[in-house]
């Protein structure tokens, strides 16, 4: 079976130019990288934003986790994508090979904080660390990020859930 892609994954390790061409290939939504920590944030999220909205494709930001402080790391992702009410946000919980990691613990709190804030449930960004982790935690807050759409990195033929998925939102295959 052949996927088409439908949505696409950037940051500013992606040269982009034209989403128009992107959106007419059938493309129907761009996540984009808009922050890390607590105080980096993804020089060409702006500028990739607009040109997508230009091109009428839906828009999704990220927040790649670290160990610092969730909190601030919440307000610096809420400065750093300035979210509408159409614009998805994900928390990316994968290993974080040039810092510090945030832990399953401190990957609740930061959705509940983005749902206190924002009234809606952020989607969760990942594979083998959440899958190795979810089991860490209480029923009640393993029943929480369950609760949360998966955006499943897995790079394989057949996806395997983190347990307690059923499903899954995206498939990053």
């Amino acid at each position: 079976m052949t996927l088409q892609p439908r949505v696409v994954d950037i940051s500013h390790h992606n040269p982009v130019h034209d989403l128009q061409a992107t959106a007419n290939a059938g493309i129907w939504g761009i996540i984009h990288k808009a922050s890390q920590g607590t105080g980096y944030k993804d020089p060409t999220y702006d500028a990739h934003r607009q040109l997508a909205l230009d091109a009428g494709l839906l828009w999704g930001a990220y927040h790649f986790n670290t160990g610092e402080p969730v909190e601030k790391q919440v307000d610096w992702f809420l400065r750093a994508a300035k979210p509408d009410n159409t614009t998805l946000l994900v928390l990316d919980y994968e290993d974080n090979t040039s810092g510090t990691n945030m832990t399953v613990q401190q990957a609740v709190q930061f959705l509940r904080l983005i749902e206190q804030k924002t009234g809606r449930k952020a989607a969760i960004y990942s594979g083998n660390r959440l899958k190795e982790n979810i089991g860490k935690l209480n029923a009640a807050d393993r029943a929480y990020v369950i609760s949360h759409p998966l955006w499943l990195c897995q790079y394989s033929a057949t996806p395997k859930l983190p347990p307690g998925y059923s499903n899954v939102f995206l498939w990053q295959y």
